[in-house]
């Protein structure tokens, strides 16, 4: 499976953007899907998580009530939409996926994921 992050870029603080996720080579609707990001200096850390139909999602109390991660199986597409930008959330943004057990299934940690997008930058301007 391979994994294709976009979306990235400069935005000012209480600004949006959203991040997509594109892959090819497995069957995507078998999938679930998790965004984790690396802020400067510190490790990589978990963002979001959706399992393989969309309807579960779990996300990192840091975000929650901001960001949005949804999917769309018939695109091979995950997104995450991000609103009410902090400076904090500067960072590299990953997608990776797993193949899921079941359909209610989402993942938090990293090593359960086995396919890792390159990562898109995001720079959150005070």
């Amino acid at each position: 499976v391979q994994l294709q992050a976009s979306g990235g870029g400069l935005v000012q603080a209480g600004g949006s953007l959203r991040l997509s996720c594109a892959a090819s080579g497995g069957t995507f609707s078998r999938y679930a899907m998790g965004w984790f990001r690396q802020r400067p200096g510190k490790e990589r850390e978990f963002v979001a998580s959706i399992a393989r139909t969309g309807a579960i999602t779990y996300y990192a109390d840091s975000v929650k009530g901001r960001f949005t991660i949804s999917r769309d199986n018939a695109k091979n597409t995950v997104y995450l939409q991000m609103n009410s930008l902090k400076p904090e959330d500067t960072a590299v943004y990953y997608c990776a996926t797993k193949e899921a057990s079941s359909s209610i299934r989402f993942y938090i940690e990293q090593y359960d994921y086995h396919y890792w997008g390159q990562g898109t930058q995001v720079t959150v301007s005070s």
